[in-house]
Order: C-alpha cells, then sequence, then structure tokens
C-alpha cells in the first residue's frame, strides 16, 4: 500500500482520524462507554489540536455603554450585600467560564465615598487599573496605597486585600483583574474573608511605592522572598514619563510600538507569577506589523484612540474602552491620531505559558505584515 501524503494524513486526522462507521464499531465504542472510556482515535484532533484553539471571540467592552449601568449599582447594593459591587465582562465563547478571554478574568468595580470593602483573600492573583474619580485606595497585608487614574495595582494570591474610597473622595471605577478561571481549572480555588472584616494598616501609606518604586535602586540590603513584585502600585505618570524616555532612544517593536513590562524589582521578573502586564505607546499615525502569540491579552486604552485588527476585522477602540485579543489570533495594532500618541495597558497571562515552556510566537508573512481586512 503506497504512503499517504502529509496533507491527506493531516486532513482525515480533522475528523475522527482515518476509521469507519461500522456496526461492530458502534458497539464496541457503547461497550467503552459504559465502562466510562473511550477510543482515542475518535477525539484526537479535538483534544490535541494540530495548533492552539480557542473559544474565545474579539470582544471591545466599550466605556460609554457600561459607565451608566455601573454607576446605577451603586443604588442598587451595598458592597455589604454583593461583597464586591462589580459588573463583569463576559467573552460569548467563554459564559461557561465568566471569562472575560481565556481563562482570564475582567470586571469593573464602582465604589462610593466613605465606602470600605471587608478584607480578603484567595487564591487568585488579582489586579486593579484605575479608571476614573478621586480617593481610592488599597490595602495589601498591611500595606495601603493612594490610587490615581491610570495607576496599576497588585493583590497578590494569598494576600488580605480591601479597597475602599476616602469620605472625601469622589465616586470611583476601576478595572479588575484576575486568573479566577484557571483556578477553577485547576480545582485550586480557595477564598477567605478575614476574621476581623478589616486589616489594620501597619505600615505607613504608600511605604512600598517609595521603598521599591524609584527607577534603578532597589532598598539596601532589603530581603523579599515572595514569588510576586514588592511594588505593588505602579504609578502612571512615571510609566508614561518612561514610554517617551524609551521611545527617544528606540524605533520600538514593530508588533507593538513603545512597549514597556511592568515587572518585579526585586527579581526583574513579571509582576506575579501566573499574570504579567505591560503599557505600550503608539507614536501619531503608527500602525504596527500583526502577529500571534501563545497568550491571552485584555487591553484596556489609557490615552488616545484608534483601533485593532484582530483575525482579519477590525475593533475599534478609545480611551477607557476594553477590548480582547484571544490565544493565537493575529492581531496588529493602530492609533487613529496624526497627532498625540495613543497608550494601551494590557495584562495578560503570558507568565504561565512561559513557565511551562509553552510560548511561541509568529510574525504575519504576508502583505508587508499587515493583514488583509476581512467583510465586516
Amino acid at each position: 500500500m503506497a504512503a499517504r501524503s502529509y496533507d491527506a494524513y493531516r486532513e482525515d486526522r480533522v475528523g475522527r482520524a482515518n476509521v469507519g462507521d461500522t456496526a461492530p464499531l458502534r458497539a464496541y465504542y457503547a461497550d467503552l462507554e459504559r465502562m466510562h472510556a473511550g477510543a482515542l482515535w475518535t477525539v484526537a484532533n479535538k483534544i490535541e489540536p494540530w495548533e492552539p484553539k480557542t473559544e474565545s471571540v474579539p470582544v471591545v467592552w466599550r466605556y460609554a455603554d457600561l459607565r451608566e449601568p455601573v454607576l446605577r449599582s451603586l443604588d442598587l447594593v451595598t458592597p455589604e450585600q454583593a461583597g464586591r459591587r462589580v459588573v463583569f465582562l463576559e467573552n460569548p465563547g467563554r459564559t461557561e467560564m465568566s471569562a472575560a478571554v481565556g481563562w482570564l478574568y475582567s470586571g469593573l468595580q464602582v465604589m462610593n465615598p466613605g465606602e470600605l470593602a471587608s478584607s480578603h483573600r484567595h487564591s487568585a492573583s488579582a489586579l486593579r487599573f484605575i479608571m476614573e474619580g478621586e480617593g481610592a485606595f488599597t490595602n495589601v497585608d498591611g500595606h495601603r496605597m493612594t490610587l490615581g487614574a491610570n495607576d496599576f495595582v497588585l493583590t497578590p494570591n494569598g494576600t488580605w486585600h480591601e479597597h475602599g474610597v476616602a469620605d472625601d473622595g469622589t465616586a470611583c471605577i476601576w478595572q479588575d483583574g484576575l486568573d479566577i478561571p484557571l483556578m477553577n481549572a485547576l480545582e485550586a480555588g480557595f477564598y477567605e474573608v478575614h476574621p476581623d472584616l478589616q486589616q489594620a494598616v501597619t505600615y505607613p501609606v504608600d511605604d512600598m511605592t517609595k521603598a521599591w518604586g524609584n527607577p534603578g535602586l532597589r532598598p539596601a540590603g532589603a530581603a523579599w522572598d515572595k514569588r510576586y513584585s514588592p511594588l505593588f502600585k505602579y504609578e502612571w505618570a512615571p510609566t508614561y514619563e518612561a514610554l517617551h524616555r524609551f521611545a527617544s532612544v528606540t524605533d520600538g517593536s514593530p508588533f507593538d510600538g513603545i512597549h514597556m513590562d511592568y515587572v518585579n524589582p526585586a527579581t526583574g521578573g513579571p509582576v506575579m507569577p501566573t499574570i504579567g502586564a505591560s503599557m505600550q505607546m503608539l507614536r501619531p499615525g503608527e500602525h504596527t506589523r500583526a502577529h500571534r502569540q501563545v497568550g491571552s491579552f485584555l487591553y484596556q486604552c489609557a490615552k488616545g484612540h484608534g483601533y485593532s485588527i484582530i483575525n482579519g476585522r477590525r475593533y475599534d477602540w478609545r480611551e477607557r474602552d476594553i477590548f480582547c485579543v484571544p490565544n493565537w489570533m493575529w492581531h496588529e495594532h493602530v492609533n487613529g491620531s496624526a497627532g498625540d500618541d495613543a497608550c494601551l495597558f494590557a495584562f495578560h497571562d503570558l507568565p504561565v505559558m512561559k513557565a511551562l515552556g509553552l510560548y511561541r510566537e509568529q510574525a504575519f508573512g504576508d502583505n508587508g505584515g499587515y493583514q488583509p481586512l476581512l467583510e465586516q
């Protein structure tokens, strides 16, 4: 018998492998099912695909649409009643997981002046990106931080944390990001409420920022043995300044423009073991080239406006909008302004992919690195 070509073999395996459907086989499958077993060749390509296949789809969550219902929740439930007053973002392909994309969760949380949520901790790693309002704060293991717009905050796995808004502040909205779906997939999730409901502030306010947030410097002799960053708050002003300083000496990435990772200053690695984050700046009129990565991304526009092309379709975004790029999908970004820069915050699961040796990246090879647009 002549050997089949590679293409023929691959085509056969797209379905149920090259096995017919006969009465004896159907009886065989039924026997296996009764024993809670099955024949691998009937599911081989489903459970072991040729390349990553995601059920997530690209989505843009428009802040102009979500802001009013988020604020309306202030009159409907209290933090005590709801636990956390959050409107979560649900990907149409991941509704069973309440995931925004892949194994990542996101939501918009809102609090009124004078409110303080109960202190808690959980297996999931979490982050906050402040969207609007004044007077927000977070307390992580006794370290209280004051927060402003576009500040990026960590509440790592296993840390006691609580959020609130000062009495003289305004209603505050921020984006939550967590790896809850991943923890549930691993069946590793725990959740605890602090026995005293609130935790004490045991350090000077903003102490970790003042100790660990100085570029190129770290506290002499300081020991940090945790697997997450000691810098719980990454402020917007120095981040934006760093982007411009970097832009003055580099052409940037062809795929992401001026692109900088938030890092653990004690190790130089990602801010948390399971979630990484970055900020990128697209210069006026910049159009990056397309690539795809093994990893799921949630972006928030921190400044400006533009659009992204994801698997050949255009998705427009402006300040405060959130959008996702699912795993192994081609994507490129465009700054919609000819006169000002645009900035995109992103968090992702690349630390997991890289730690497990699964990360890959591929540049789009046709049309000069740009995707052809499909009909919308």
